[in-house]
């Protein structure tokens, strides 16, 4: 079956638009999995990396590195305006419960002012500080390296606001607004990330609001954000149901070498109740084939909480392109840190193939 003709097949089956809207639809996809040894000790002393790696405590994994299946459109309304839209889902190859997550999902408008979508997307704070996302393991962009990990991935229940690009720069807006939550007869499921993408889902109106603004001039990024819940004072809880936080990020990348280098200082994060710093550094050489890639990250909460204390990223990375869409890699991701956190090792061979 062509290409096209399997795309509307899908596009009819999950969206249920009528033909019309599939003018311009593509089906795509990403299938990753890897081979991890996982080497998780809160309890050990700092080691080398033989010893710490290979101390009897680790464990080996299949895993499923964020697979995904998708299709997305746009129908031409005339007069410059444009419907668009989006279905992504999560897909499982290792384990099963395929088509779900939280992945991009909405449908919107688009022409000379913009666009303004409505569904589950991604926020303005990823597309500011996710410029440093550029490892293939699913375990090195997480909770240690990445404050944003829990509210500014994707967020469901979303309206965003993306400005046209005007000579390199572009501005986002999001609002979250997700329905009502009493704590007084259910605080465990208003703070239920299972049950509900916005644990702090406290506010009858805006629960959450995220701005970012970025600019792209050639090999060069800069970029800017800030994302803020609405939620009460209810002490110390991580994440802070009425804590904000900033972000900025820089970015150069020309011929064989990519740099990024982004900041991160707030408390809308799972590691700490109290304000976190974190600084994250990466970088990346193309040669052929080959991609090599290193990164370095530290995590600095202003707490003087028993069991807090700062926690140091690293990671080193090879990949080799057999085409534009698949390729195989070889990845080590590293922690440490005197908190509670402890130590911790991961090696990741996995393979990627896109369509």
């Amino acid at each position: 079956m062509k290409k096209s003709a399997l795309a509307l097949a899908v596009a009819t089956a999950l969206v249920g638009f009528g033909p019309a809207a599939y003018a311009d639809t593509t089906l795509y996809g990403s299938a990753r999995v890897s081979v991890d040894y996982v080497d998780e000790n809160t309890n050990r002393d700092v080691g080398d990396f033989v010893s710490g790696l290979f101390d009897g405590d680790g464990y080996l994994d299949i895993v499923n590195n964020a697979s995904r299946l998708g299709v997305r459109g746009e129908e031409d309304l005339g007069g410059g305006l444009s419907a668009i839209y989006q279905y992504e889902f999560g897909v499982d190859v290792t384990e099963g419960g395929n088509l779900n997550s939280n992945r991009p999902k909405w449908v919107g408008l688009k022409g000379g002012f913009g666009s303004i979508t409505a569904g589950t997307q991604w926020t303005p704070y990823y597309n500011v500080i996710g410029i440093g996302d550029i490892f293939n393991s699913s375990r090195v962009f997480g909770n240690y390296i990445y404050l944003g990990n829990t509210f500014a991935t994707r967020m469901d229940n979303s309206l965003v606001y993306t400005t046209p690009n005007l000579s390199g720069f572009s501005a986002q807006a999001m609002l979250v607004m997700n329905g009502s939550c009493n704590p007084a007869k259910d605080a465990d499921f208003c703070r239920s990330a299972a049950d509900n993408k916005l644990p702090s889902n406290f506010s009858d109106t805006v629960d959450m609001w995220n701005i970012g603004l970025s600019y792209k001039n050639g090999p060069f990024f800069a970029g800017a954000t800030y994302v803020a819940l609405e939620g009460p004072d209810l002490g110390p809880l991580a994440p802070t149901p009425d804590g904000d936080q900033w972000g900025v990020a820089l970015g150069y990348n020309s011929g064989p070498f990519a740099v990024t280098l982004a900041y991160e200082d707030g408390d809308v994060n799972t590691l700490f109740p109290d304000d976190s710093k974190n600084y994250y550094l990466t970088g990346q050489y193309t040669f052929g084939p080959n991609i090599i890639r290193a990164s370095y990250g530290h995590v600095d909460p202003d707490s003087d909480a028993v069991g807090v204390d700062k926690i140091d990223n690293y990671a080193v990375g090879y990949q080799y392109n057999f085409s534009k869409r698949t390729r195989l890699w070889v990845e080590y991701v590293g922690r440490t840190s005197d908190s509670a956190y402890g130590d911790g090792n991961a090696v990741s061979i996995g393979t990627r193939h896109d369509f």
